[in-house]
């Protein structure tokens, strides 16, 4: 992928045809060390093609693949999403006795009446 993205940067640049020493270079300048088995794949799959349409026709393979939230992961999510109302009930009962608890405590009465 980065070796890509670096082909994609120098074309970017007005570069319409990015050399390895090309892509080496950009790719250096953040760190990275070029192998130059796949620098040459990648130039070789790339040169000569339009980017515009790669990307275009990348698209929409991306588009097509799923990428999480489809019906599966929903129907797993569903007992959970049962389970917390009764928690929540739960502890609204609790707290509802605690108070009711307190109020027997003080008879009615407070300090200060």
């Amino acid at each position: 992928m980065r070796y890509v993205a670096a082909y994609l940067l120098a074309a970017l640049g007005g570069n319409e045809a990015p050399t390895a020493e090309n892509i080496e270079k950009i790719l250096s300048s953040v760190g990275i060390e070029a192998e130059a088995d796949k620098l040459k794949k990648v130039i070789a799959e790339l040169k000569g093609k339009d980017l515009q349409t790669l990307i275009a026709e990348g698209q929409t393979k991306l588009a097509s693949m799923p990428a999480g939230g489809g019906a599966p992961a929903a129907a797993a999510a569903a007992p959970a999403g049962g389970a917390a109302p009764a928690k929540a009930e739960e502890k609204k009962e609790e707290k509802k006795k605690e108070e009711s608890e307190e109020e027997d405590d003080d008879m009615g009465f407070g300090l200060f009446d």
